[in-house]
């Protein structure tokens, strides 16, 4: 049970009201992008006036919105960092108080000590960055779907309802599938990872109490056995981070490539290219939550075992 289900339930719904303010700000933000960039836009070809005074005034409102969502977004990883350490802290006292039943378990002195913080660590960035995707993805679909009636038709597909949400779902779902499929084999070297490290670091425990422990030819075993695991777990990496990568450079130019009929033929302003890019950036950002995320999650599904 919770040993502190009021303190943990009032920070929970601080931190959620700062994650959706955040947000909201970013909301606002791609509001301010249309009816500026159009404002550039007229005095780059000429066809605008304007003062200095209006110039800047546009430019304060920016600076505005980013001084604020920038203080939120600081003291939001204020108390989230305090609500995770409570976290560790509970878990802790748990594995503590059932020490007796734990302390047979192999490396269980580090499964206190290091796993407890390393699971509070990588539940600190990927916990709240889910549920800013959530946020996000629900603040933002709405945007994108108004914004979508500058867009007459996708490249090779033609016209279709709906295009920039099914570009972008499209898009991230194979994304995410080849990234998915490219990293199966990593939890499993990771956790594999986790008990070579385990065996070597005990054995050398062992050695400084113990003359007859940690010997030439034992340590070179077990260290012969992490340099194994790593060798393999390096391979699988070159691949995966080929697919990964590979994806994420595609992912800068995939607006542009959607957008480009649409701006041959002269239907999107300069303001309206920069509100489409961004939301539709931010919603393929939320959708590739688990693509962007998978070698901490990988960490953390070996953490857990």
């Amino acid at each position: 049970p919770p040993p502190w289900p009021r303190w943990a339930s009032l920070r929970s719904a601080v931190i959620l009201f700062f994650i959706y303010f955040n947000v909201q700000v970013s909301v606002a933000v791609n509001a301010w992008y249309g009816p500026f960039f159009d404002y550039v836009q007229g005095l780059m070809s000429g066809t605008g006036k304007s003062t200095n005074g209006e110039f800047y005034t546009g430019l304060a409102d920016f600076s505005w919105l980013a001084l604020v969502g920038m203080n939120v977004q600081v003291v939001n990883a204020f108390i989230v960092s305090h609500w995770i350490f409570r976290w560790r802290t509970a878990m802790n006292n748990y594995f503590v108080e059932n020490w007796g039943r734990l302390r047979h378990i192999e490396g269980a002195s580090q499964r206190i000590q290091e796993d407890t913080m390393r699971f509070s660590q990588i539940m600190e960035d990927l916990g709240s960055s889910f549920v800013q995707s959530i946020m996000t993805l629900i603040a933002f679909l709405p945007v994108m779907i108004q914004l979508q009636a500058h867009i007459s038709e996708l490249p090779i597909i033609g016209a279709i309802p709906q295009p920039l949400v099914v570009a972008a779902l499209a898009w991230c779902l194979f994304g995410t599938i080849s990234v998915m499929i490219a990293g199966l084999k990593l939890p499993g070297l990771q956790f594999r990872n986790q008990r070579v490290e385990a065996a070597y670091r005990k054995e050398l425990v062992y050695g400084e109490d113990h003359v007859d422990r940690a010997q030439p030819a034992t340590t070179a075993e077990l260290f012969a056995n992490v340099r194994h695991n790593y060798f393999r777990l390096y391979f699988h990496y070159i691949y995966f981070n080929v697919v990964r990568y590979t994806y994420l450079q595609a992912d800068n130019i995939f607006s542009l490539l959607i957008l480009g009929p649409s701006l041959v033929a002269h239907k999107i302003t300069f303001g309206a290219l920069n509100q489409i890019s961004n939301a539709f950036g931010k919603v393929t950002g939320s959708l590739q939550f688990l693509l962007t995320s998978w070698s901490t999650i990988v960490e953390l599904q070996s953490v857990h075992k």
